[in-house]
């Protein structure tokens, strides 16, 4: 069956256009979730029949599975096309063996963290039986012949089990086929012995980190370098993107992109759109060129959006505008093609959306590939950028779609490997290109609205499955919107693993207000968990933010009565050294913390740090607080 177009659609809540969150909101129905089944790791009757993990052998290979190698897919026939031969992206058979869902529920922390119903943040595990839950193993008797425990053993007791129940319960890797193919095997879910391939994970450093550019200045204090207000709006509006190069902070405004002086705040250029920026590009050439998706239209009453149908390459530099274009095709018809989201790859810029996919040269904005009618059951949701081109592909009628993930020629669109996702994933977000790794809610399982219950370590170049690293929603803070393709948030990679922060979780003192958080690593090849980790320390909270070469950039949360910090963690030793903390300063604290963290771009560069809105709203008459658009601190220079 094939896919109507889908219909006009009013903005998403969180700012953008395309496809409806699962959560409800516009456009073709969405199905009642299934009731998630027990995961691995959750006690319960051993199963009569064992249940087919991940990647069990499927009938098939999948919907849009590549017939010709080198013909990017969304291209028509090629003159000398061999009669019957089927195009790429063309809809094959659904795969008729199911499979298992997964997932792995937990009680909730209700009133703080507890001790041992649920283990500490940050500790590596025992190895684990594949099915099953862990078993707490009964107390020793009490010496003297079955006295009580003193209270000082029972504490030693419940931190020994609970240093075996953590991380590791649900980690889970395999040796597979790029189509899901392959048996799953268990994971130890502990501490990686030098396990090979270029993590690295053994007890010490092995030379990961310690070599980003970002260093320790002189004095680590912070002033407050500017503010700018939140711009009048009409409604509800996306001012998603954030730039800076070594004299401007760059973001958007109303039908604009604004650059500011970087020190002063001051407007260094504006450059006039004809709509609103409904998508921005977190990747920029070395020369601080970035693509942008904008409305053709001005927002006006009682309809205050206009469809994002606009691909545009601004100058970061010059602030002008290098060139714009829309296209047509798919299932828009002879109408333009809807975009939700765009990104860069070397010189291709991609952008992708409920419509499909469509690339362009990013120096003149000449067509790569675009949507064809011919390919309406399958489409490019979304594209991750930077170091490789990576395709959210969606195949298959309307409930019964098939996700996979492609790692793509940019110049072509041909897919160099392909990795089907498991049965019971609607949407996939991409981490990381290279290493690739994927973030997925498996059969909704999640529960929190993070769109993450499991990472997928995948080998770009063969598209086999590496490693599977569970993401028990009640532990980790990690976060990707569903939605869109490249849209995560406090997950990094590099040296071979995967950083990810832990939820908040009380401190060591137990007092009110003394939650904290700790930043764990996995090994990609494998998918255990590495010996160290970052402690925030009682009363913060670290949100890593970008990559430093083999380090973390990092934003520490601060206590009421202290500012914020931004530090530098070594990413082998998970050592860290301060880099910026701000004034504690009650009227200075009140503005660092008056743009919302849970949905802030937070910039560091060189002693500089930029905490910018990426939704703004008209302002209620009777609010009295000033909003800003963006903050910025610097360190005495």
């Amino acid at each position: 069956m094939t896919q109507p177009p889908p219909p006009n659609r009013p903005p998403d809540p969180q700012g953008g256009f395309g496809e409806p969150d699962p959560q409800g909101g516009f456009g073709a129905p969405t199905p009642p979730p299934q009731q998630p089944e027990p995961g691995y790791g959750y006690p319960q009757q051993p199963p009569a029949t064992p249940p087919q993990p991940y990647g069990y052998p499927q009938q098939d290979q999948g919907y849009g599975y590549p017939q010709q190698q080198g013909q990017g897919y969304g291209y028509p026939q090629q003159p000398g096309q061999q009669p019957g031969q089927q195009p790429y992206g063309d809809p094959q058979q659904p795969p008729t063996q199911p499979q298992q869902a997964y997932g792995d529920p937990h009680q909730p922390y209700g009133g703080g963290y507890q001790q041992p119903a649920q283990p500490p943040y940050g500790y590596p595990t025992q190895p684990q039986q594949a099915y099953g839950g862990y078993q707490q193993p009964a107390p020793a008797p009490a010496p003297g012949g079955g006295k009580k425990l003193s209270a000082q053993l029972q504490i030693v007791i419940a931190a020994v089990v609970a240093v075996v129940l953590i991380v590791g319960a649900g980690i889970w890797y395999a040796n597979s086929g790029g189509d899901g193919k392959g048996e799953e095997a268990k994971g130890t879910g502990g501490t990686s012995q030098g396990t090979g391939g270029d993590a690295g994970s053994s007890g010490s450093n092995s030379g990961l980190g310690g070599d980003g550019k970002e260093k320790a200045p002189a004095d680590t204090g912070s002033k407050m370098a500017f503010s700018i207000e939140v711009p009048k709006v009409p409604d509800i509006t996306d001012v998603s993107g954030s730039w800076l190069t070594d004299k401007a902070y760059v973001k958007p405004g109303v039908n604009s992109v604004v650059g500011y002086d970087r020190d002063k705040g001051t407007v260094l250029w504006t450059l006039p759109l004809t709509g609103q920026v409904c998508g921005a590009s977190r990747h920029k050439t070395a020369d601080n060129k970035v693509p942008i998706l904008f409305e053709a239209k001005k927002r006006v009453a009682p309809r205050y959006y206009q469809l994002c149908t606009e691909v545009g390459m601004v100058d970061l530099n010059t602030g002008k505008l290098l060139w714009s274009t829309s296209i047509t095709g798919g299932s828009a018809g002879d109408q333009k093609v809807r975009f939700s989201e765009v990104t860069l790859s070397g010189d291709t810029v991609a952008a992708g959306g409920t419509d499909g996919g469509a690339a362009f040269d990013a120096k003149n904005g000449n067509p790569r590939w675009k949507p064809q009618a011919n390919d309406q059951n399958c489409y490019d949701l979304g594209y991750g950028g930077g170091a490789g081109l990576v395709a959210v592909r969606k195949c298959g009628p309307y409930g019964s779609q098939s996700v996979l993930i492609q790692n793509l020629n940019p110049t072509t669109g041909a897919p160099i490997s392909q990795y089907k996702m498991p049965t019971g994933v609607k949407y996939a977000s991409v981490i990381s290109t290279k290493p690739l790794v994927v973030a997925a809610d498996v059969g909704d399982s999640a529960g929190d609205g993070s769109g993450i219950s499991d990472f997928f370590s995948l080998d770009e170049k063969t598209g086999k499955l590496k490693a599977k690293i569970t993401a028990d929603a009640e532990q980790y803070a990690a976060r990707c919107r569903s939605t869109r393709v490249e849209a995560c948030r406090q997950a990094l990679v590099g040296n071979g693993r995967l950083y990810v922060p832990t939820e908040e979780h009380e401190g060591s003192t137990g007092e009110y207000g003394d939650e904290t958080n700790e930043i764990i690593a996995f090994d990609l090849a494998t998918g255990r968990t590495a010996p160290e980790k970052a402690d925030a320390g009682d009363k913060y909270t670290l949100v890593p933010l970008r990559m430093d070469g083999g380090d973390l950039i990092a934003y520490k949360e601060a206590p009421y009565d202290k500012g914020g910090r931004i530090v530098s963690i070594n990413g082998g030793t998970m050592k860290e050294t301060l880099l910026l903390e701000n004034p504690g300063e009650r009227s200075i604290r009140n503005v660092e913390t008056s743009v919302s963290l849970n949905g802030a771009e937070i910039l560091y560069e060189d002693g500089r740090m930029f905490i910018g809105e990426t939704t703004v709203s008209k302002p209620r008459e009777s609010a009295t607080d000033k909003k800003y658009l963006v903050v910025s601190f610097a360190v005495p220079r």
